[in-house]
Order: C-alpha cells, then sequence, then structure tokens
C-alpha cells in the first residue's frame, strides 16, 4: 500500500535529494531517514508527557499581525 498519491513527487523528489546527499549510496539514505523518524518519534514523546504534565498549553495565544509582518 503506497502512501504517496501516483501524481504527487514530493516523495520522489524528497529521497532523490536524500540519497543525493549521501553520495549515491541507498542504504545510508534510508540509515539516515529512520535516524532522522527516530529523533522526531522521541521529539514527539517529549511534547507529549510536556503536555501531559501541563508544562505546555494545548491552545497557544494568537501572534498579533502586527508581529507577523
Amino acid at each position: 500500500m503506497s502512501l504517496a498519491k501516483p501524481h504527487d513527487d514530493r516523495y520522489e523528489n524528497a529521497l532523490d535529494d536524500v540519497i543525493a546527499q549521501c553520495g549515491g549510496d541507498t542504504r545510508g539514505a534510508l540509515m539516515a531517514l529512520l535516524a532522522a523518524n527516530e529523533y522526531l518519534e522521541a521529539q514527539l514523546n517529549t511534547l507529549h508527557a510536556a503536555i501531559e504534565n501541563g508544562e505546555v498549553p494545548l491552545r497557544s495565544e494568537k501572534v498579533p499581525r502586527n508581529l507577523l509582518n
């Protein structure tokens, strides 16, 4: 089962970029993607724990428009 839509090249382009950054080493690219995924999962777990402990508000205050420019 493919997550990417047939007409969506985002994943193809991202994968090509990772492989290129790894000097064409497909195994190295997979290792890099796995490491990045593991890091993001750890960050998400940390954020979930902080939310459960009340350290992070569930809703943030809106940023005034004049600060966005």
